[in-house]
């Protein structure tokens, strides 16, 4: 019997639609003859929770959870809180400015996929003047751990700074991923000077993912083409994180870092209300008896738009 999920999910960009097999009411897998006939609208959060340390919080419930939407309170219909492996894209720029610090970018790059979920499916765009593929051929994605480093070392650092192409290119290649959940690691200096997608563009592009968007800044105090503001509203707006190591040999750890976040984060999922306009706003809360100063951090908003019915 062809199996088929109607689950249309607006994943808190809008104007995706995908087939999901999230589970409806815990952790564990949907059955494989279960269908689900009617289409239900969803939006999807990937949500990260941390204690007053900045410790990754794992094992809440549903019930730890509050969603509003508008001030208005979501009932919680789809939770997820294992460690499922994910569609991941790594944009590393290959520009000349990055040259002096290339083997520690490699190397942190590296050690991302090494502590990274073994199934999960990756793959490495390299960008300067233009975007390359780093995987061989057709392979979109991989979780070979020798082909995903040769794909790392293939870039040249030369040239200048295609960032937002960069940007576009990687969340469009993540929506051809398998997995329903999706994050981006871009270690740039934020800088574009060769692009042929404006930022508008770029933006509007994030938006409509349903990626999460992890930015690892490196540049020099005299790096004139840096742009750590970008960075920090790419993470903003996907409900990622941006960091800036004080030195490309520390880049290492912060990788191994969002590698463990991303392996944690948890995925919350409710029906929001026809009346509201396009532009919706979010606040996810979390509270667990005698664990206080918890933080759950993802998306703040999203726009609403209209899709059309799956056909049959």
């Amino acid at each position: 019997m062809r199996r088929r999920s109607a689950v249309q999910t607006l994943a808190v960009a809008g104007a995706v639609s995908f087939f999901s097999r999230l589970p409806a009411s815990g952790p564990q897998e949907v059955p494989p003859e279960f269908v689900i006939h009617s289409d239900v609208r969803l939006v999807v959060l990937d949500v990260s929770v941390t204690d007053r340390r900045g410790g990754f919080v794992t094992g809440l419930t549903r019930d730890n959870f509050t969603v509003l939407e508008d001030g208005e309170l979501r009932r919680i219909t789809v939770f997820a809180n294992e460690d499922i492996p994910v569609t991941v894209g790594i944009l590393v720029d290959e520009s000349r400015s990055m040259l002096p610090k290339r083997n520690d970018v490699l190397s942190a790059a590296g050690t991302f996929i090494e502590t990274s979920n073994p199934r999960d499916e990756i793959f490495v765009l390299n960008f300067n003047d233009v975007v390359k593929r780093g995987l061989p051929g057709h392979t979109l994605f991989s979780d070979n751990l020798e082909q995903l480093r040769t794909a790392l070392e293939r870039g040249i650092p030369q040239g200048r700074t295609a960032f937002n192409d960069a940007v576009v290119e990687g969340l469009q290649q993540l929506a051809l991923g398998r997995r329903d959940k999706k994050a981006l690691v871009v270690i740039s200096d934020g800088g574009d000077n060769a692009s042929r997608r404006t930022r508008g563009e770029m933006f509007a592009t994030v938006d409509r993912s349903i990626a999460t968007i992890y930015a690892v800044g490196l540049f020099d105090a005299d790096d004139q083409d840096r742009n750590p503001g970008i960075l920090r509203r790419l993470a903003n707006v996907s409900g990622g994180e941006a960091f800036f190591p004080r030195s490309p040999s520390s880049m290492s750890a912060v990788c191994r870092g969002i590698a463990k976040e991303i392996r944690t984060r948890y995925t919350i999922g409710y029906g929001p209300p026809a009346s509201h306009g396009a532009l919706r706003h979010i606040e996810v809360r979390v509270s667990a008896p005698g664990r206080s100063g918890l933080r759950a951090r993802t998306r703040t908003w999203y726009r609403y738009d209209e899709l059309p019915r799956p056909r049959e």
